[in-house]
């Protein structure tokens, strides 16, 4: 009867009452947890590993003398940071806030450092503060700086992220017309960064003519990257889902006749970010479970997966470009280890960059020479000690002279009782006379001294590494697959690595220098998705490697099932009635700009706008055979409008939030410029009828529009509008939809607070401006507007959909 009663189903009701704290440190387990929540004296697990210390202490990380501080630094929070959105309309305003009121006002709330800008980071754009998430979370004074930073961030105007973390793309020294490639991209805070990068001073209604790929292996990291990058609104960025060490590269025939107009017949860029999964002991200050966790196989089982995953980089970039390798991992077998095997693989077409001279207020420490490996419990200096010790996985690549030794019966009878121990020394049992070698680790011939450390106690951040490379010219021919011991490192590989990358390798489909795959005319697939035809695969059972190379062969020949096809939209009816409607000039790229994630026009829901290097790279993708795995591309432009006015208009689609900025510049229709006082209304009530709109002018522009999305355009400093306005980059406008009495706002709701909030401290700014006279002397109550606001009907409104 017991055992039947505790068989039920744990239910959250039997949860509600307080449970044991596992982590908290109490001896005393009868004290009631009342009496805990009253104490608050709750503790932390212990921050604390002796096989951490031990072996960071034996590689020397830093320097014995400053081994406590650097402790203690690593116990204790991370200090939040976050960075403005350069290419961001109010970025400037966030600035002057952040400088002007938030500095001030933490201050004296009793806060001692209160928010500061990162000296290291152009144009003061980068900001960090002297709290950590819990304490933003907790603290009741600094409730006002949190939801700033959640809504804000939430909106795209800022992103929060470590600050180490923003050092990586800083020293890629991206261009506008750069093509660059972001091999491991989730979460997206350095392809944000890199977005913004390219888009540095973009003249209003144009695109640079640069890209951004982004790729990560797992399918629920990349929603989470395009979430994150969404807010970007950029027709610039394609998100792609393949393994990153066998990211394809779209090879063409160069003999095609396309070749001349696009130029190039495979995909190659100028830049690459291999920020690689590691072991993420750098985050011990943000991720405490880590210190319980930690053990040096964590880093011994990545260590191939990231040499695979930058030699594929190097592959990907163009003669002249530039590569940098990034981990948030403090163990020279991830860092040194690496950057030392990619220089002895690629010799002298491939020179690491001595980037000491940028950003000179950016502490960093040089990279280390000489480092010894542990295996279970054992310390090796080369690989001749792992193969006496039978440490297969154990590879040549892990030590400084990346020297392979032959294991012989010879070698292993020589000195049969030798046993290398933890303290470093080898003890022969054998040996009459008693001596002891010591074990000297190997030193690199390498310039590894260009690589960077960052230390957590030199500028109160994270741990990280960065090394940069610049391809010379093109690879050597390496072989197709990785050697011995790779193979068996990777087949032994189940640590831990950082979250979102997976470990697991086709042993039969390693390409480290990115050797092209040949194709036969007949494999090459249509280039429209609708027409793919599946292959049946026979009906016999087939091995699991069997499987594995089939998956391979999948990819290769662009059959990506379960994905939305991509598709260019050709309907010239639907593309006359936009351009007609809207009065988009001729001067703007619509053709093949235009594309679709459904084959089906008539079912079209979304409309996107692709860049012209983007379409470039979807027009090989579809000669080369469709081999990249698309997950999101370009920007929404145009989105469909169902509800009963929506289709009873002359335009079906109507204007999506996040391509207003790019279509405005280029639209002659469809536009009225509004008063700073009905353009408040409207963000505040979100929907207006016209005989409550106060401009008179504003009121007769709108009645002269055709029912459906139009743009409503801040007046300015009450000047005089023409029509069709004159657009810049200070220029404020919102999609609404006119209904056949009333104006509805198509913002969201967080969108909306914040412009309005933005505008708020715009005019506050202005003593006696123009702008706020003209709201004081229209003298509308604002309790009626709101009063008659929400006494419209649904008759009278359309109904908006929510992007």
């Amino acid at each position: 009867m017991g055992g039947r009663g505790r068989s039920r189903r744990t239910q959250r009701k039997h949860f509600r009452d307080g449970r044991e704290n596992v982590w908290k440190n109490n001896n005393d387990k009868s004290e009631p947890q009342q009496q805990n929540k009253e104490n608050n004296n709750w503790q932390p697990f212990v921050a604390e590993n002796a096989a951490f210390n031990e072996y960071y202490k034996e590689q020397g990380i830093v320097r014995l003398e400053e081994w406590d501080a650097f402790m203690e630094c690593l116990r204790n929070p991370l200090p939040s940071a976050f960075r403005i959105n350069s290419s961001s309309q109010f970025s400037m305003d966030l600035k002057s806030q952040l400088q002007d009121e938030f500095s001030k006002s933490l201050q004296i709330a009793g806060e001692a450092e209160g928010i500061k800008s990162l000296p290291w980071y152009p144009d003061n754009f980068a900001w960090q503060s002297s709290f950590s998430r819990m304490q933003l979370r907790k603290n009741k004074s600094l409730e006002r700086f949190h939801e700033f930073l959640k809504q804000e961030n939430e909106i795209g105007n800022i992103t929060r992220q470590e600050a180490v973390s923003m050092v990586p793309p800083l020293f890629l020294d991206v261009h506008r017309d750069h093509f660059v490639i972001d091999l491991c991209a989730a979460p997206g805070s350095k392809t944000f960064q890199l977005l913004e990068m390219i888009h540095q001073a973009s003249e209003v209604g144009s695109l640079p003519s640069g890209m951004v790929v982004a790729n990560d292996v797992d399918v629920q990291r990349c929603n989470l990257l395009i979430h994150q990058t969404k807010r970007m609104c950029t027709a610039n960025l394609v998100v792609t889902n393949h393994e990153a060490q066998h990211f394809p590269s779209c090879h063409m025939k160069k003999n095609h006749e396309n070749v001349a107009e696009l130029g190039m017949t495979q995909l190659l860029f100028d830049r690459v970010l291999c920020d690689v999964p590691c072991s993420g002991d750098g985050t011990l200050r943000k991720a405490p479970d880590i210190w319980r966790k930690w053990s040096v196989g964590m880093a011994n089982g990545v260590h191939c997966l990231q040499l695979q995953i930058a030699m594929r980089g190097l592959a990907l970039l163009r003669s002249g470009g530039r590569m940098v390798y990034s981990t948030c991992s403090m163990n020279p077998v991830e860092n040194e280890a690496v950057v030392s095997e990619i220089l002895r693989r690629c010799g002298g077409s491939v020179e690491l960059v001595d980037v000491s001279t940028e950003l000179p207020q950016l502490i960093r420490r040089p990279g280390l020479k000489s480092w010894k490996v542990r295996d279970k419990g054992v310390w090796l200096a080369s690989h001749k000690d792992a193969c006496k010790h039978g440490r297969s996985g154990i590879v040549p690549s892990m030590f400084p002279s990346g020297q392979a030794h032959l294991d012989t019966s010879d070698d292993t009878n020589e000195n049969p009782g030798a046993e290398i121990i933890e303290d470093g020394n080898s003890n022969n049992n054998n040996n009459n006379n008693g001596d002891v070698d010591v074990l000297v680790p190997e030193v690199s011939s390498l310039p590894l001294e260009r690589c960077m450390r960052f230390v957590p106690h030199d500028q109160n951040t994270g741990a990280f590494f960065v090394a940069v490379f610049h391809k010379i010219s093109q690879l050597p021919v390496l072989q197709t697959k990785s050697n011995k011991h790779s193979r068996e490192r990777d087949s032994d590989s189940d640590e831990k690595v950082k979250q979102g990358e997976d470990k697991d390798v086709n042993e039969e489909a390693i390409a480290d220098a990115g050797v092209p795959v040949k194709e036969s005319d007949e494999e090459l697939l249509d280039c429209n998705p609708s027409k793919k035809l599946r292959v049946e695969s026979p009906n016999k059972p087939k091995s699991r490697a069997e499987k594995a190379n089939d998956k391979r062969k999948l990819q290769i020949q662009g059959k990506w099932f379960g994905v939305d096809p991509v598709v260019f939209f050709k309907d010239d009816a639907i593309l006359t009635g936009i351009k007609e409607f809207y009065g988009i000039k001729e001067s703007f790229p619509f053709n093949r700009h235009l594309i679709t994630r459904n084959s089906d026009t008539n079912h079209v829901k979304r409309i996107y706008y692709i860049s012209e290097s983007v379409k470039n790279v979807v027009e090989l993708n579809f000669l080369a055979g469709e081999q990249l795995k698309i997950t999101s591309i370009g920007l929404k432009m145009f989105e469909r409008q169902t509800s009963r006015e929506g289709v009873s208009t002359a335009c079906v689609f109507r204007i999506s939030s996040e391509g207003l900025p790019l279509l405005l510049p280029h639209m002659t229709k469809q536009i009225a410029c509004a008063s700073p006082a009905d353009f408040k209304h409207l963000l505040q009530y979100k929907s207006i009828k016209f005989p409550d709109l106060v401009d008179d002018g504003f009121r007769e522009k709108v009645s002269t529009l055709s029912l459906g999305c139009c743009v409503v355009v801040l007046n300015k400093d009450n000047e005089g509008s023409s029509d069709p306005p004159v657009v810049d980059r200070s220029t404020i406008a919102i999609g609404c939809w006119k209904g056949r009495s009333s104006l509805s706002v198509m913002v969201t709701a967080i969108d909306c607070q914040e412009m309005l909030e933005r505008l708020l401290v715009r005019f506050e700014t202005k003593s006696g401006s123009s702008d706020i006279n003209c709201e004081e002397a229209a003298n509308v109550d604002d309790a009626q507007v709101k009063e008659v606001s929400e006494t419209i009907t649904t008759s009278d409104d359309v109904e908006v959909n929510k992007e």
